[in-house]
């Protein structure tokens, strides 16, 4: 067994995690990853977040501690480390007139950090439509949409404008419309078929593979070739012990074996990336699955966006 360091937070990570992730990319051929669902956001904004996981027990019945909680440069050497080559930096407003400011932040953020996807997000509110624009134009490769966390309806009449641009320019949204790992007002598959149904060429990353409405969420895929999940927490230990991805449905991710997408929530989970990656190796659907779900899905999807010039 590998010697573990603990971290202020409880989580306890492989001394050697790194060279662990880096050795099952090596036995597949792959020269990195990609990982489509991570955090980088202002430090005042990564605070709250942690503060909320440090308040998260009641919502999810047990304990969620920060398993990266370091700094900035420190979690971006970490995520190297891991020989993951493209990132994201996934931030998203709770309230009107943070979107803006947030996609600034982002675009300064990616201009500083070369290997990270230029990020944005957006909220219902007037204007919506403008910021969205400005930051596709200024080289948005990816948004964000956190439904739960936004407390909003997907189809807000003032985000169909949002809905129809992002269709238009097909730029990827990775959307955390499940109801877990805590249900919202507005969160489940319904408000997908909806949106879908009035959008069917939006481009969707469904965060969290839909959990635990799986079915559901794998269902919309098929329908609608613009739709991918990723990996996001599901079939990880923590995940399956209250939301168990049904074995009669891994069939099904090999039918969409191109529309899955690794994702970790680094760099707050309750346990380390390795367990993320494993979790996905020990699904044993295939040396040729697992390469596409870790790099080559998303290099496909994010063309040339996909490795750092």
């Amino acid at each position: 067994m590998s010697e573990v360091t603990p971290t202020a937070d409880r989580v306890r990570l492989p001394s050697d995690e790194a060279a662990q992730v880096r050795a099952l990319l090596d036995e597949l051929g792959l020269p990195g990853m990609i990982d489509v669902h991570t955090h980088f956001m202002p430090r005042q904004v990564m605070d709250k977040v942690w503060a909320y996981f440090d308040q998260a027990g009641p919502l999810t019945g047990r304990p969620w501690p920060i398993a990266y909680r370091t700094g900035e440069q420190e979690r971006l050497a970490t995520l190297r480390s891991f020989g993951v080559e493209r990132f994201t930096s996934l931030v998203y407003p709770h309230k009107p007139g943070m979107a803006a400011w947030l996609n600034g932040w982002a675009r300064d953020f990616a201009a500083e950090t070369p290997d990270c996807l230029s990020s944005a997000t957006f909220y219902p509110e007037p204007g919506a439509v403008d910021y969205v624009r400005e930051a596709i134009d200024a080289g948005a490769q990816v948004f964000k949409a956190h439904v739960q966390v936004g407390d909003y309806d997907p189809n807000d009449p003032l985000l169909d404008p949002v809905w129809e641009l992002l269709q238009e320019r097909r730029v990827p949204v990775v959307i955390h419309s499940g109801h877990g790992p805590a249900p919202g007002t507005f969160t489940g598959p319904a408000g997908m078929d909806r949106l879908l149904a009035r959008f069917p060429g939006l481009v969707l990353i469904i965060a969290h593979m839909g959990l635990p409405d799986y079915g559901r969420f794998l269902d919309l895929a098929e329908r609608y070739p613009g739709v991918h999940l990723d990996t996001t927490m599901a079939f990880t230990r923590f995940t399956e012990q209250e939301s168990p991805f049904p074995v009669a449905e891994r069939s099904r991710l090999l039918q969409l074996a191109d529309r899955v997408l690794f994702g970790s929530d680094f760099p707050n989970i309750p346990y380390p990336f390795l367990e993320a990656v494993e979790a996905v190796r020990a699904l044993e659907l295939g040396d040729e699955w697992l390469r596409g779900v870790l790099r080559q899905n998303a290099h496909a999807l994010f063309g040339s966006a996909s490795a750092p010039e």
